[in-house]
């Protein structure tokens, strides 16, 4: 077994022989996971295994309180384990497995159990041996070598994945909120970076990548990869997250600890109501936040800091169903002043939800005023493996170059794709490696054609003014104590006037030739700014003649006929 797939069925058919009947389909993955994450940790342990435990047992009996520090310089390793077990060895003894199995937990560093305490272990164990199963669950999950060196960080990823699409689904949970397509992360990261090689080379290079919805932590992973492969080897990264789910973020830990980075920048918990980065800024930010998910649960939290001039959500905050731009706006208060670039999932709710004066009109009002968006990419539909809905990457920077200073370019990638030969889940279309570098050359070159259009920033705004027509009793117009005319509120319409057209010359061209009587209550006039991607790029396309079609139909006709004269004859 050497890739994922081929290790994602063979876990998954552990889960059927193993645990069916005694757990239900949708608890699956609290049992799976953390044994996975335990045999990945055994396999590096496993050629130490010895020396550390004869290592630990002389330091204890010397006096050291802690071997902890000096086992770890001795043996060059982030995290050990000082009990005589792992999980080919407990296969010794299966009648000791109530007492051998946590002692071998215990056993490991304290790294480790920071990990393994999210994954709540102890009663899907007590389950399992009570059972007669621990033992067989075990004896499987030995059969599969899941060392680096034969299974690299890129495919285990791919393997927690996987798992996790799968296990979600039985929960009926929005597998979108742990799994990113590969695909799609690698345009992504490609358009973050892209542009930017003069803040990638160097000596001592030191630069940070964020995820404030991390998942596993494959974004930032690949994002790190990316850079190394295509730009520089010598850039270090800083990798930081944070999750929300604890047994993705102890996925995304152990990882970590298994590929030298440092755990202790993965935290846990929200990032819109529990900051855990708080006042940290970074190089590069990216994410997929899941889509159309509810924040009504931290809405007091996000409220009250609404009301904050300086706080992370001052500007406005979109409606309580939809929490996606406010995660755009807790990426946007941790950018350099000096620089950063951001790279977020989207569906296209946060392109044009909401009038003029609406939160999420302010929220894209503020950024593009302030020239942070850069470009918009939509997607293929049914890209992703829970839904088959349109998508669309922001690329949001406070360093634009100065060729695209005051502007937005927008890149329509929705034809850009290969069906695949067997759908997953609503997953039926990919990208390939000529599709992304093809929107990547549109995006690098800066130059409109048939896939982008470049607009100036006030392009997308437009004000929204209240048009009144006077009330009238008896044929008469109504007037106010005042003198002024008293508006009829039956009467009163809209209009929405680009930003780039006068409005008084706007109205005495469009409406007053037809209301004459009109007039613009400008005290409720609001500027709005909304995205309508399909209708920049709309093309089209007349309708076939009847002449056409009914040929096509005769001819259809005629084949029948040959058809099934061949089978009558």
């Amino acid at each position: 077994m050497g890739n994922h797939q081929e290790i994602s069925s063979f876990i998954w058919r552990v889960c059927d022989d193993e645990l069916r009947g005694l757990f239900h389909q949708y608890q699956y993955g609290e049992v799976i996971l953390p044994f996975v994450v335990l045999r990945r940790l055994d396999c590096l342990i496993e050629p130490h295994k010895d020396e550390v435990v004869k290592q630990y047992n002389e330091l204890l009996q010397s006096g050291i309180d802690d071997p902890t520090p000096i086992i770890r310089k001795k043996t060059g390793l982030n995290f050990f384990n000082y009990s005589p077990y792992d999980l080919t060895r407990l296969k010794s003894d299966p009648n000791g497995l109530k007492i051998n199995f946590p002692n071998y937990l215990n056993g490991y560093s304290d790294n480790v159990h920071q990990i393994l305490e999210n994954f709540q272990l102890d009663k899907p164990v007590e389950k399992l041996i009570k059972n007669k199963k621990l033992y067989s669950l075990i004896d499987k999950f030995t059969e599969v070598d899941l060392h680096p060196d034969k299974i690299d960080n890129h495919t285990m990823g791919s393997i927690f994945e996987e798992l996790l699409r799968k296990f979600s689904e039985m929960s009926n949970e929005t597998s979108g909120e742990h799994y990113t397509p590969r695909d799609i992360v690698k345009l992504l990261v490609s358009l973050v970076f892209s542009g930017d090689e003069d803040n990638l080379k160097g000596e001592g290079i030191i630069r940070s990548i964020f995820d404030p919805c991390c998942g596993t932590g494959g974004m930032i992973t690949i994002g790190k990869e990316w850079v190394n492969e295509n730009i520089s080897e010598d850039v270090m990264f800083q990798l930081y997250g944070q999750e929300l789910n604890p047994q993705t973020f102890s996925i995304c830990k152990s990882d970590f600890l298994i590929t030298g980075e440092d755990p202790e920048r993965i935290k846990l918990g929200s990032s819109l109501s529990d900051d855990q980065h708080e006042g940290r800024t970074f190089d590069y930010m990216i994410t997929n936040p899941p889509f159309g998910v509810s924040w009504k649960s931290e809405q007091s939290y996000i409220n009250e800091e609404s009301k904050n001039p300086l706080g992370r959500f001052s500007v406005g905050t979109p409606r309580s169903s939809d929490g996606s731009l406010l995660f755009l706006q807790h990426m946007i208060s941790k950018m350099k002043p000096e620089g950063s670039r951001i790279g977020v999932v989207f569906n296209g709710s946060p392109l044009f939800t909401g009038d003029s004066g609406s939160g999420e009109s302010e929220i894209r009002k503020w950024i593009i005023e302030n020239d942070w968006l850069e470009c918009v990419v939509s997607l293929p539909d049914s890209l992703f493996f829970n839904t088959g809905i349109t998508t669309y990457i922001w690329i949001v920077s406070n360093k634009k170059k100065p060729n695209r200073k005051g502007k937005v370019q927008l890149i329509d990638g929705s034809s850009l794709f290969k069906t695949m030969k067997k759908s997953l889940g609503s997953k039926r279309k990919y990208m390939d490696d000529d599709q992304t570098q093809q929107i990547l050359n549109s995006y690098s070159s800066f130059e409109e054609s048939d896939i982008s259009k470049i607009f100036d920033n006030e392009f997308f705004g437009y004000t929204k003014v209240t048009i009144e027509q006077p009330l009238k009793e008896n044929g008469e117009v109504v007037r106010k104590k005042d003198g002024t005319l008293k508006p009829d509120s039956s009467l009163r319409d809209s209009e929405r006037i680009p930003l780039s057209e006068d409005i008084e010359e706007y109205f005495n061209r469009e409406v007053e030739p037809h209301l004459p009587e009109s007039w613009i209550d400008f005290e409720k006039s609001k500027v709005g700014y909304e995205i309508n991607f399909t209708k920049y790029f709309y093309q089209y396309k007349p309708l076939r003649s009847s002449l056409d079609i009914t040929n096509d139909l005769l001819e259809l006709e005629k084949e029948s006929e040959k058809l099934l004269n061949q089978i009558v004859n």
